[in-house]
């Protein structure tokens, strides 16, 4: 069984969203065009309270792209984004995503960041989407979506590392750094992941 995780295709993350990554409409059409391709199709999304820890906006003094460190993890504050049931945490409208069998929610919790669909950042909690691919016997996993550098990156190390096999597809990835994403993709090479 092969199955397609699309991680965190939101409105918050497209160009005009609150968190934009830069073209990152580009690879919707992309990933429609893949679906038919696959067993079982996954969806991640942030799904942000409004006290999110990692949201600028709830730390005094303290603006977008500082970081910093709670209980030992170290935290990038970020805009506010993909809140639940917010229209940025939305799909865009021009995905398809009727084909959708299961979505992880991920970033609920107030006091820490789930970059992962697998595990939070301190991987202390589980979302449950490792014993829903071996419930479902799957092996071999792709991932897409966005962004590169962090979601889809922290997504796949924790793939592989759970003993899927891992492959990455990146003409279906978009990030926010061209030199982080570059960086991202060695890092997941030396992991063993597939680059395709």
């Amino acid at each position: 069984m092969k199955a397609l995780v699309i991680v965190d295709l939101q409105n918050d993350f497209l160009p005009g969203g609150a968190l934009e990554v830069p073209e990152g409409d580009m690879i919707v059409e992309k990933i429609n065009d893949i679906l038919d391709n696959y067993d079982l199709i996954i969806a991640t999304k942030d799904w942000h309270p409004e006290d999110h820890i990692s949201f600028a906006s709830n730390h005094k003094n303290k603006d977008v792209g500082d970081v910093i460190n709670s209980e030992g993890i170290n935290q990038i504050l970020w805009p506010d984004h993909c809140i639940q049931k917010s229209p940025g945490s939305d799909f865009p409208k021009n995905f398809n995503s009727s084909k959708i069998k299961k979505i992880v929610y991920k970033g609920q919790n107030s006091n820490i960041d789930s970059y992962s669909a697998f595990y939070d950042n301190a991987k202390d909690a589980s979302t449950g989407l490792t014993d829903f691919l071996r419930i479902k016997k799957v092996e071999k996993v792709d991932f897409v979506g966005l962004a590169t550098e962090y979601c889809v990156k922290f997504t796949a190390l924790d793939s592989v590392s759970e003993g899927f096999y891992t492959r990455v597809i990146t003409k279906c990835t978009k990030g926010l750094n061209e030199n982080d994403c570059k960086l991202a993709f060695d890092e997941m090479r030396d992991k063993g992941i597939v680059l395709i």
